[in-house]
C-alpha cells in the first residue's frame, strides 16, 4: 500500500506543479511500475498499451467530439439556442432557463462538459449581460448546465468508466438519461425560485424576447438538431447500432444538417475535423496513461488489499457512499475530472464488487461526483471555461456555481435513496428485448 501512497503523491506534486494531467499520471504510474519491478517491469508497456487501447468502445470518442464540432462549425449550436429562448425564456428565470435547456439538448450530442458549456456559454453569455442578468447567476447556470454533457447520453465519461469496469455502454446511456433530465429539471427550478426571490433585480422579465417571431420559424431553428438527435440516440436505445455506430451515424446526419441547415462548407469541415483530432488525442491521452497507472494497481495488488481493509471496517454501504463523496469533493479540488476518474476507478472497483455494489447505478453517482469536481474551486474546468469567455472574475463564477453545487449533492442524495432513477430504464429496455 505504500508505495500505491508513494505513486498518488507523486501525481499530486507534479500537478501541483504544473505538469499535464496526463504526463502527471503516466509518470506517476510509470514510477509505480519501475518501484515494484525494476526497469524489467517496463517490458509489459508494449502489451499493456495495446491491449488496452485497441478497444472498439473507445473508437467512439473521437466520433462523438467530431460529431460535435461539426455542429459547432455549422453554426448550429447559435440558431438552436435562439430557438430555445423564444419556447422557454417566458418561464421564471427568462434566458437562464435557456441555459439549462440550451445545455440539456446539446448534451445529447456532446458527450463533454466543456464542449458544452463552452459552447453554449460563448453563444448566451454576450446576450445575457446585455439584458441585465445577474452576472453571477448567468456564470453559475452556464457552468452547472454544461455539466449536464456527461450525464445525459451520449457520455464520453462513461464510455471511459464502461471501459474500465467492462461494463456496458449503452446500459449506462440508458441509466444515465432520467438522472440527466431530473438534474436539468432541478436547475430550472432552482433558477425560477432564484428568479422569484430576486426579481427583477438579477433576472429581467422575458418581455425583451421577440414575440412576433412565427411559431413555424421557432421549430425551423429546433427540429433539425432534434433530428440528430433522434438518428443517433434513436437507434441506439432501439438497439439496432452499438455507441460506435450510434456515434458514425451522427457524424453523417451532422454533416447532412449542418450543409443544408447551418454554413457547414469545406473550409469549417477541414477544422471541425483538426479541433476533433487535437481534442482526440488529449482525451486519449488520458486514457492511455490510465492504462498504465491501472496495470501497475493491478501487478501490486493494492486495489485487492484496499477491499480488504475497507471491508474489514465494517462500513455500510451509505457510510461507504459518503467516504466516496468526501473523496471526490477532495480530489475535485486539486485534480481534473477525467483524470480524477480514471486514477481513482481502478482503486475503487474492487471495493465496489466487495460490497456488491450495482456498477450501472454507480456509473451514474460518479459521474456526478465528476460533475460536483468540475464546479470545485480552484481546478473546476468548467469554472475556467465560462471565466474565459467574459471579462468578470474567476471569484464570481464561483460564487454562482456555489448553489448549483448544492442541487447537484441534492440529486445524489435523491439517486442514493432511490436507485431505481438509475436502474429502471436499463433493466425495463433490457426486458423489453
Amino acid at each position: 500500500m505504500s508505495l500505491a501512497v508513494i505513486a498518488f503523491g507523486l501525481f499530486i506534486v507534479l500537478l501541483v506543479l504544473g505538469l499535464w494531467a496526463p504526463f502527471a499520471i503516466a509518470a506517476a504510474a510509470l514510477g509505480y511500475i519501475v518501484m515494484q519491478g525494476g526497469l524489467d517491469g517496463l517490458r509489459a508497456i508494449g502489451f499493456v498499451s495495446w491491449g488496452g487501447m485497441n478497444s472498439f468502445t473507445l473508437t467512439a470518442i473521437p466520433l462523438f467530439i467530431l460529431m460535435s464540432e461539426i455542429l459547432v462549425g455549422a453554426g448550429v449550436a447559435a440558431r438552436v439556442y435562439s430557438g430555445l429562448s423564444r419556447l422557454v425564456s417566458r418561464l421564471p428565470g427568462g434566458l437562464l432557463q435557456t441555459n439549462i435547456v440550451g445545455c440539456a439538448v446539446f448534451s445529447a450530442i456532446s458527450g463533454s462538459s466543456v464542449a458544452t458549456a463552452a459552447t453554449i456559454g460563448t453563444v448566451a453569455m454576450p446576450q445575457l449581460l446585455r439584458r441585465g442578468y445577474s452576472p453571477e447567476l448567468s456564470a453559475g447556470s452556464l457552468a452547472a448546465g454544461g455539466t449536464l454533457g456527461i450525464l445525459i447520453p451520449p457520455s464520453i465519461a462513461m464510455i471511459i468508466y464502461g471501459t474500465f469496469t467492462e461494463t456496458s455502454v449503452s446500459k449506462l446511456f440508458f441509466a444515465g438519461l432520467l438522472p440527466g433530465l431530473m438534474l436539468a429539471a432541478m436547475f430550472m427550478a432552482y433558477i425560477a425560485i432564484s428568479a422569484h426571490l430576486r426579481n427583477p433585480v438579477g433576472t429581467p422579465h422575458a418581455a425583451c424576447e421577440d414575440r412576433t417571431v412565427p411559431l413555424a420559424r421557432t421549430l425551423a431553428d429546433v427540429l433539425p438538431f432534434g433530428v440528430v438527435i433522434a438518428a443517433t440516440l434513436g437507434a441506439l436505445y432501439a438497439g439496432f447500432v452499438t455507441p460506435t455506430e450510434a456515434a458514425a451515424v451522427g457524424c453523417v446526419m451532422s454533416v447532412v444538417v449542418g450543409r443544408l441547415w447551418g454554413t457547414l462548407d469545406w473550409r469549417s469541415f477541414r477544422v471541425a475535423v483538426r479541433e476533433a483530432m487535437r481534442t482526440s488525442a488529449a482525451m486519449l491521452f488520458i486514457v492511455f496513461a490510465a492504462f498504465l497507472f491501472s496495470y501497475a494497481v493491478g501487478i501490486d495488488g493494492v486495489g485487492q488489499r484496499l477491499a480488504e481493509r475497507v471491508t474489514a471496517m465494517n462500513l455500510s454501504r451509505l457510510e461507504l457512499l459518503v467516504l466516496i463523496v468526501v473523496l471526490y469533493l477532495i480530489l475535485g479540488c486539486l485534480v481534473e475530472s477525467i483524470g480524477m476518474m480514471v486514477i481513482t476507478i481502478p482503486l475503487l472497483h474492487p471495493v465496489l464488487l466487495g460490497y456488491g455494489v450495482d456498477l450501472i447505478w454507480f456509473g451514474v453517482v460518479l459521474v456526478l461526483l465528476i460533475e460536483l469536481g468540475q464546479l470545485t474551486p480552484p481546478m473546476g474546468i468548467n469554472l475556467f471555461v465560462i471565466q474565459s469567455i467574459w471579462s468578470r472574475s474567476f471569484g464570481e463564477v464561483t460564487r454562482g456555481a456555489l448553489p448549483f453545487m448544492g442541487v447537484i449533492l441534492l440529486a445524489l442524495g435523491l439517486l442514493s435513496w432511490f436507485p431505481q432513477i438509475a436502474t429502471w430504464l436499463p433493466e425495463y429496455v433490457a426486458q423489453g428485448r
